[in-house]
């Protein structure tokens, strides 16, 4: 990379901020022994600086969305992304008064992980190369297994 495209990179400011909240229904009642629900929720945020944009994403509650967009917006916008630990130091305090797990830590992650999509993109990285890896494959994940299930659709779910 050269000087200017450092300080290029280094000049980046957050110009927008969008936030989105999707409410997906599950394809049958879902439930894990103590909850059930028909839905999940989906919250998005999506960070500009220059022609790059970040993204995070996480499951929460719509009202995540909504302090995200009344209370954090603004604490990112104008923001350097490559910044990230100073950007969290001023959303860790934006919510101080909030009461910081729940609802808040939600929203503060979910920010914190659209910077670090948005600044991996900035530098030209991958995100496992721009944070690092401690391995260089992962098991597949596949969540599931709920108690509201059928024993047969348990088995159907899980084989696949």
């Amino acid at each position: 990379m050269t000087t200017t495209m450092h300080a290029e990179i280094g000049a980046a400011v957050i110009d927008e901020v969008e936030v989105s909240a999707y409410r997906i229904p599950t394809d049958l009642p879902e439930s894990d022994g103590t909850l059930e629900w028909g839905a999940t929720t989906l919250v998005v945020v999506e960070l500009q600086a220059g022609d790059q944009w970040g993204i995070g994403l996480g499951y929460a509650d719509a009202s995540t969305a909504c302090l995200i967009r009344n209370k954090l917006a603004d604490v990112v916008r104008g923001s350097n992304p490559l910044e990230i630990p100073a950007v969290g130091c001023r959303l860790g305090h934006a919510v101080r008064n909030l009461g910081r797990p729940g609802v808040a830590a939600m929203a503060v992650s979910i920010v914190d992980i659209a910077l670090w999509d948005l600044k991996a993109r900035l530098v030209g990285l991958s995100l496992v190369d721009l944070l690092g890896a401690a391995r260089s494959e992962v098991p597949i994940y596949g969540s599931g297994g709920f108690t509201s299930y059928t024993d047969e659709q348990l088995c159907g779910q899980l084989a696949g």
